[in-house]
């Protein structure tokens, strides 16, 4: 991972002091001259990972001075001394912005047209700068005016099924009212009747009774005086007062008499044991009937008024469905002019695959539903989406301060911090190799100005900041194994000295154990131990990862 140096990393150097004569080119040639093969492979090998570090070395020559005990022309000095150390986090990322206005096709397939999606008639030329409400995409609305035209139709028809649905309902309602009335009615007139029936006190059977006991008594007075009659007509007739014929004719009506009492005789009894009990049972047998009725009256009802009821909600939904689908078609035609949500600059979607990346829409293009169309970014609060990779992403957190500069206009500089880190690594493509990085946003603070999407940033974010620690340049230091040692200038002659290390950033490294102040150090320890494995700028008992020294 390579990092621009600010100028307050320039600084770290101006305490360097350095003895540099003759041809130093010159001078390493000869001592390579006198080394095998081997060892010259070796340091071919190991020469690629020194060279930044080099080329910030060669920058600082001119501030570094001469140590009088130290006269050898091939070292580069160091004095040890305390001061600040900045712990940083520097990473390359782009710019995005941190507020895009999607812009999405919200009109769906219309099936049976023959295109997969909806065709683009017009769209507006990427990179324009647009204000809220200007039109952006036009879409081809024939096939859905021809749906629109169809949906009128079946709503029409639903609304009809409704209606008629509705008015059944209705006069179920009042129909079942009239029935349960009815039979209501019924019921009270069959009571009615056996009560009229079956009263003591003036009810039909006893006046009928009454009649007849009645007709009983006047055909016994009756059977009496012609009985009476009878008999003096046949006093008189023995004394000849009276004809044999007045005798007969009274005898005849004395006999009248007699039957006709008898006559009423049975009927009473046929009142009484027949008449009586043969009315009583129809009587409750109508009354039975008509609660029957009026039970099965209410049954009735209710299972045609469920039914009547059913076919109106059935219609009612149906009715639903048919407008909601008529206004969703109406909102899809209207749908198809796609105005600006906001104001921005037109950034058309890309899609990216193994052969590159290119543009998803094109005038005469179909495009399908929920498909994002473009993006209108906010080009005043932009952000920098960038990778950190694991080995410091537990460093970073929410809040941390950066500072963040863009490759566009290297002169500027603008605050900032991080928002998100996250979670899971970035899959990377098919392509991407092992290493894990995560996916970490910084928003520039403030509103900005000429900045596009896509520039390229570099973000450094400030993690720590070591107050008054002893430090030396990273390319000071070898590392064996576990072991870590620099050289130091002890009587003229450079020594090993085995130091504990701590923090560091791309820079320098902190000294915990093992140096002081004021001790002069060997910058290029190579030059000390030709055969020293290569430098690892940055070694951190914590494993850290350190980015690759490099100048502006």
């Amino acid at each position: 991972m390579s990092i621009s140096s600010s100028a307050t990393d320039m600084t770290v150097l101006d305490e360097t002091v350095t003895q540099r004569g003759g041809n130093t080119a010159s001078s390493r040639q000869r001592r390579g001259a006198s080394k095998s093969k081997k060892r010259f492979r070796k340091r071919t090998a190991v020469a690629g990972v020194s060279a930044i570090a080099a080329l910030s070395i060669i920058a600082a020559l001119s501030s570094f001075s001469a140590k009088p005990e130290a006269r050898d022309s091939a070292f580069i000095y160091h004095t040890v001394q305390k001061r600040d150390l900045p712990i940083t986090v520097t990473e390359r990322g782009s710019l995005e912005s941190q507020n895009d206005a999607a812009v999405l096709c919200e009109v769906d397939d219309v099936h049976g047209d023959g295109v997969a999606g909806t065709p683009v008639l017009w769209l507006i030329p990427n990179g324009s700068e647009v204000k809220k409400g200007d039109l952006l995409v036009e879409l081809d609305t024939s096939s859905h005016l021809e749906r629109l035209d169809k949906q009128v139709l079946a709503t029409d028809r639903a609304r009809s099924w409704q209606i008629r649905a509705t008015v059944l309902y209705k006069n179920r309602v009042s129909r079942n009212k009239t029935l349960l009335d009815k039979a209501n009615i019924d019921v009270q007139l069959a009571k009615l009747a056996l009560q009229q029936y079956e009263d003591e006190h003036g009810g039909t059977f006893q006046i009928a009774l009454q009649d007849i006991e009645l007709a009983i008594q006047r055909r016994e007075a009756e059977k009496e005086i012609d009985t009476t009659n009878r008999n003096a007509a046949k006093h008189l007739a023995e004394l000849g007062y009276k004809s044999k014929g007045d005798l007969a004719q009274a005898e005849l009506k004395a006999l009248r008499a007699e039957t006709a009492l008898n006559r009423e005789i049975a009927r009473r009894k046929e009142l009484v044991k027949y008449t009586y009990v043969r009315t009583k049972k129809k009587l409750q047998g109508a009354l039975e009937s008509a609660e029957r009725h009026l039970v099965q009256v209410g049954h009735d009802n209710e299972a045609l008024l469920i039914q009547a009821k059913s076919a109106k909600d059935s219609a009612d939904r149906q009715l639903a469905r048919e407008e909601e689908r008529l206004a969703r078609y109406r909102d899809q035609l209207e749908k198809c002019k796609i105005y600006a949500p906001a104001e921005g600059m037109v950034a058309y979607a890309v899609a990216s695959s193994r052969w590159g990346s290119s543009s998803t829409i094109a005038e005469g293009e179909a495009v399908r539903d929920r498909q994002r169309l473009m993006t209108l970014p906010d080009l005043k609060h932009m952000q920098v989406k960038t990778a950190v990779h694991e080995s410091v992403v537990n460093r970073i957190k929410t809040g941390l301060k950066a500072t963040i500069r863009v490759d566009a206009f290297p002169e500027r500089t603008y605050s900032g911090k991080v928002t998100s880190v996250a979670v899971l690594p970035d899959p990377g493509g098919w392509l991407a190799s092992n290493t894990k990085v995560y996916q970490t946003i910084l928003t520039i603070d403030g509103e900005v100005d000429q900045l596009k999407p896509g520039m390229t940033a570099v973000a450094e974010m400030h993690v720590a900041r070591l107050i008054d620690t002893i430090c030396i340049p990273v390319q000071g230091l070898i590392q064996r194994g576990s072991e870590i040692w620099c050289y130091v200038v002890d009587a003229g002659t450079p020594t090993k000295r085995i130091v504990e290390v701590g923090r560091t950033n791309d820079k320098m490294i902190e000294i915990t154990r093992g140096l002081s102040e004021n001790e002069v150090v060997i910058l290029n320890p190579s030059a000390v131990l030709d055969d020293a494995p290569a430098i690892e700028p940055g070694i951190s008992p914590e494993k850290e990862r350190v980015q690759d020294v490099s100048l502006e």
